[in-house]
This record gives structure tokens, C-alpha cells and sequence, in this order.
């Protein structure tokens, strides 16, 4: 049991990894719409499994191309150099990947997420009763929120690549920033069901998420490192939106316990700042 209202941000952290074993934790409560929440996931999966085939088949290619400079050096410099290209790419690849993963298949399969969304909220017995905005409107401000978000990842993701050109800070130092700030946007993005049912806007997203920031971490930092693993998001996908509906109850309503999803339970903190 992880409980959010504690002192200190690693206990906050690691009760936003408990979100999403609590989420997990439908598995074995609602079997069905899980299953219905893994179907795209296993769609868009295996789309990006191929993308992900091609890139690795030419990335000798694609690192000669992004290092052009290098071609006239000397070894060991010029084999260095690639090494260090290639792993900075491979890190950008992955941000990208894992955030447009995402985004691409809650919009897929957005009827089962939303499913398993109000599942959540009505378990916790506060489910939002008000009338649903216009279909055009709600996927303008989906698609509006989802690309400034796929903006900020893309400027993040090619300073990380830049600075993975530096000796041992780009082997080091970079990929724990790459997994801090990929599970920043993917909480952002997974939460996006119970904050616009709210008639919020992404901006108070992110600013409620950013007063919760070490459980905002935990949570999102839990999914991202779930996510690399090989055919895992399948079923981690429909998890991560169940536990995303906890955090974000935690940031809407703080101070009220939840009902229990299996047992008693209570996502509430306290944690003060913005990622």
C-alpha cells in the first residue's frame, strides 16, 4: 500500500508507482475491458514494431548521414563519435516512440480508454455527470493538445540528443533525464480523459500534475520503463489509463479519500513544484 499523503517526494514518487499497480490491478477485477483496452495497443504495437525493424536494419546508415562531419577524422575519433550519435539517437527514437505510442493509441482506441476511464471514476463514486462537449470539439482540442505536447517532447528529446554527444554524460546523466522527462508527457497525456471531462484545459493539466510532481514522476517514469519492455505495453496500456484516473483524481479533488478500486485506498499529497 503506497499512500500519497505522506512527507517526503521518494515516498510521493514511489506512491505514484503504486498508481499504476493499482491499475494493474484491474487485470484481475475487470478482465474484459482490459482485454478491449489491449486490442489497439496490440495494433499500434505491431506498426511500430516494423518501424522500429527498419530504423535498426539501416542505423549504420542513419548514423553516417547524421554525422557527416565525422567522415574525414581518424580512429578512434570518428568510430567514437558514431557510437556516441547512435546512442543519443537511440534515445531520441525512444522518448518519441513512447510518447506518440501513446498518444496514437488512446486515440485509436479512445471508446474502450474512455471505457475503462469512467470504470475507474465510478468505482471511486464521483464519476463527471455533465453533458459531453460536441464530437468535432472535443477532437479539436484532443488533437490541439496532443500535437503542443508532441512539440514539447521534440524539443526535449533533441537537446537530450545533443547533449548525449558529450562523454559520459550522454551514456550516464541523459538517459535518466530521457526517462524523467518521457514520463512527464506520457502522465500528461494519459490523464487527459478526467481533466477534459472537467472542461480543463491542458494548461491546468499540467499545472495541478506540476503540485504533484514526485508522484506525477513515479507514475509516469513506472509506465515509460514498463513501456520499453518488448510487447509489454499491450497490457500496461489499459493499466496506465486505469491508474492515470487515480493520479488525477488525486490532483482534481486533494484531501478526499477515494473509495476503494479492490481495497481501501487514498491518493492524496502534498508535493509542491513543477517538473
Amino acid at each position: 500500500m503506497f499512500a500519497a499523503a505522506t512527507s517526503g517526494p521518494v515516498r510521493r514518487f514511489f506512491a505514484g508507482i503504486g498508481l499504476l499497480f493499482r491499475g494493474l490491478g484491474m487485470w484481475f477485477t475487470s478482465p474484459k475491458i482490459m482485454f478491449l483496452g489491449a486490442i489497439p495497443a496490440l495494433i499500434v504495437g505491431a506498426m511500430y514494431t516494423a518501424l522500429i525493424v527498419i530504423l535498426l536494419v539501416n542505423i549504420d546508415a542513419v548514423i553516417a548521414w547524421v554525422t557527416p562531419f565525422a567522415d574525414g577524422w581518424d580512429e578512434p575519433w570518428r568510430t567514437a563519435t558514431r557510437f556516441a550519435a547512435g546512442a543519443a539517437l537511440l534515445g531520441l527514437t525512444v522518448l518519441i516512440v513512447v510518447y506518440t505510442f501513446a498518444a496514437i493509441t488512446l486515440t485509436v482506441g479512445d471508446v474502450f480508454y474512455e471505457k475503462i476511464w469512467r470504470e475507474v471514476e465510478t468505482r471511486l463514486g464521483t464519476a463527471p455527470t455533465d453533458s459531453e462537449p460536441p464530437f468535432w470539439t472535443s477532437l479539436r482540442r484532443g488533437i490541439g493538445n496532443g500535437l503542443r505536447l508532441l512539440l514539447n517532447t521534440a524539443l526535449i528529446g533533441l537537446s537530450l540528443f545533443a547533449l548525449g554527444f558529450i562523454p559520459i554524460v550522454g551514456q550516464t546523466i541523459v538517459p535518466v533525464l530521457g526517462v524523467a522527462f518521457g514520463g512527464w508527457f506520457l502522465a500528461v497525456e494519459l490523464t487527459g480523459y478526467a481533466f477534459d471531462a472537467r472542461g480543463l484545459t491542458l494548461r491546468d493539466r499540467r499545472r495541478m500534475l506540476g503540485v504533484r510532481r514526485s508522484t506525477t514522476l513515479g507514475f509516469g517514469m513506472a509506465v515509460y520503463v514498463l513501456f520499453l519492455i518488448p510487447f509489454a505495453a499491450i497490457f500496461v496500456m489499459p493499466a496506465a489509463v486505469a491508474g492515470a484516473t487515480l493520479l488525477s483524481r488525486s490532483a482534481l479533488a486533494p484531501g478526499e479519500p477515494d473509495v476503494p478500486l479492490g481495497n481501501q485506498i487514498r491518493s492524496r499529497e502534498g508535493d509542491v513544484g513543477t517538473p
